[in-house]
């Protein structure tokens, strides 16, 4: 059993349980093949179609994953659900994403669409929807977005006004870019009561005075429909109102933190499908007598995706493992669990948006690169990694822009601790004088023993650096966001290779270290990579806020922790990339 951890924790404490994909149950695994044979069975015949935005199709589709079980993964098993762990559910986002945009239209459905209700609707409310929408005998729609209004939500125009006698809101307004919104028959609108108060409802789109505005014409996920939501003075019912007056924002970052998780899930699958499709193509594809797969430049493309889609993997499942110690004593059977289970996934909600940043990035460039080694097919629909490249793409915009989410990573991470949640402080002060006296450490030659100790000097360049910019600012750090973003950029990359690392030394465990070797290259990459990164953050935020001898003096000491011996990465890649062109897949 895991150790349950606080949210944002890992930058102050040495982290070795992690959940990983290595230890998934039987039950588990089934669920995963479930699914993979659903996609592979019902949905790639139809794929060509699908893209052409056939809503009836898609319906069909929806609801046939419906009868499978695969949109209830999240639902109490009373509402027609499965109630399944999130370890089961993310395997489930993760075998949908060969799907492309049919596997968004789920995602959408059964995350920010049916979720809402799942945490914070009523019995009634519950009893109502949620057994139609586990099924897909209905489908929902989440509309947050405004023409005028994106990441500041709360600036949203919308508006509800409570009749005379109580019994009626009546809603209008736009919303913007609305996943489902050409088919959906639930939507959860948030809208201003009296123009003040940021509140949920529940509205149908059969209610008079809602409408839909036409489909947009999207660069990609072109696949899944995409309107505008018109509301007309709607009617809707007092009863669909989500929650309480003024906690719309509090569903809101809510469930955008689990549909930031959900993100980075289908992320998993679709680099794992990319390496697959670029190694396949690499060792098809002969230039000067020989398949480019073995020229040293691809196959190190092939590389570095591979150790990026480990990263991002372990991430992933570490993630769900954290939830769902978390909600693991929870007692479904009560009537406030939902918004338990709520305030459980809002204490990771550092590493949701370290999730939802690092997916759409590295998945973007694994994208980028699966392009490259297709040369000029990559640019020909025909071949999917056109499609892939284009789809990618919104991952950083959608579910709150990375900009927005590098802000909230550290701006989080102060708030606990000025709450008292996190001895962050205390950790920065403690090594302030640590730095001043800091002697040359022990000999280091086992196997991870640098990156283990990478690893930790990594922490203390975030504490320092993040330490100093506190002193110096205080509240009003908030406003210089290129210090945030590269204090964001620490801490993405710590909980990247500290949970690669951790998973690799389970693996070492259970398989020996000769069985081991690709997981081992690719977490020393990882670490290696990453620490000339956080590094090279941790000297500009110094050079940022100080000059002359200070600064000097603070870069003296950065440079004593940045002590360490380079590995041959050039080897290490052409070993890993030996193993992707062989299996032309992902491999571990």
């Amino acid at each position: 059993m895991l150790k349950t951890a606080a949210g944002g924790s890992f930058i102050i404490e040495d982290t070795t349980e992690v959940m990983t994909p290595d230890q998934l149950t039987d039950e588990q695994r089934m669920i995963a093949d479930t699914t993979r044979d659903f996609i592979q069975g019902e949905v790639l015949p139809h794929d060509e179609q699908i893209e052409k935005l056939d809503y009836e199709l898609t319906v069909d589709l929806i609801r046939k994953a419906g009868e499978l079980g695969l949109l209830g993964a999240d639902v109490p098993e009373q509402y027609n659900g499965l109630e399944l762990d999130k370890v089961s559910s993310t395997l489930i986002n993760e075998k949908l994403a060969k799907a492309s945009s049919f596997a968004l239209s789920v995602g959408a459905h059964v995350g920010i669409g049916t979720l809402p209700i799942v945490y914070f609707g009523t019995e009634e409310q519950k009893q109502r929807y949620l057994p139609d929408l586990a099924i897909g005998t209905k489908i929902a729609a989440y509309c947050l977005t405004e023409p005028s209004s994106g990441s500041d939500a709360q600036g949203a125009k919308a508006n509800a006004v409570l009749s005379d006698d109580k019994s009626y809101y009546t809603l209008s307004g736009t919303k913007q870019f609305i996943t489902n919104a050409g088919f959906a028959d639930v939507f959860i609108v948030y809208a201003k009561v009296e123009g003040e108060h940021f509140s949920t409802f529940i509205v149908e789109r059969e209610m008079e005075g809602v409408s839909i505005g036409p489909e947009e014409k999207k660069m990609g996920i072109k696949g899944s429909s995409t309107c505008p939501l018109i509301l007309e003075d709607v009617k809707v019912p007092a009863e669909n109102l989500l929650w309480e007056v003024g906690k719309g924002h509090l569903i809101a970052f809510n469930i955008l933190n689990i549909g930031r998780f959900k993100l980075a899930a289908g992320s998993v699958g679709a680099a794992k499908e990319t390496i697959e499709l670029s190694a396949e193509y690499a060792n098809e594809r002969t230039q000067f007598g020989r398949p480019i797969s073995s020229f040293p430049l691809v196959a190190k493309k092939l590389a570095e995706m591979n150790v990026k889609t480990y990263l991002l993997e372990s991430m992933v499942y570490r993630t769900a493992g954290l939830m769902d110690e978390a909600m693991r004593e929870m007692d479904n059977s009560k009537p406030d669990a939902g918004v338990v289970a709520a305030k459980a996934i809002a204490e990771y909600a550092i590493e949701c948006s370290i999730n939802k940043v690092f997916s759409s990035e590295t998945l973007d460039s694994i994208a980028d690169e699966g392009v490259q080694i297709h040369g000029g097919y990559g640019y020909i629909q025909e071949y999917k990694i056109e499609r892939i490249y284009r789809d990618s793409r919104i991952n950083r915009i959608f579910e709150g822009t990375n900009e927005i989410n590098r802000l909230l990573i550290p701006g989080t991470l102060l708030k606990r601790a000025m709450k008292g949640q996190l001895p962050l402080m205390e950790k920065a002060q403690a090594l302030q004088s640590e730095l001043l006296s800091m002697v040359p450490g022990r000999k280091i030659e086992g196997t991870l023993e640098q990156e283990e100790h990478l690893i930790a000097m990594a922490k203390k360049m975030f504490l320092m650096a993040g330490g100093q910019a506190v002193q110096k600012y205080q509240m009003k750090l908030e406003q210089e966001q290129e210090i945030l973003s590269h204090l964001a950029d620490m801490m993405i990359q710590i909980y990247a290779i500290e949970g690669a690392f951790a998973r690799t030394k389970q693996l070492i465990e259970k398989r020996g270290e000769d069985k081991a070797t690709i997981a081992i290259a690719m977490t020393e990459i990882a670490v290696h990579e990453a620490f000339e990164k956080i590094e090279a953050w941790a000297k500009d935020i110094l050079a940022t806020m100080e000059t002359g001898d200070m600064l000097r003096t603070q870069l003296s000491i950065l440079k004593k922790l940045g002590r360490r011996t380079p590995v041959n990465l050039i080897a290490k890649k052409r070993h890993i990339a030996e193993k992707v062109a062989y299996a032309s897949k992902y491999v571990v």
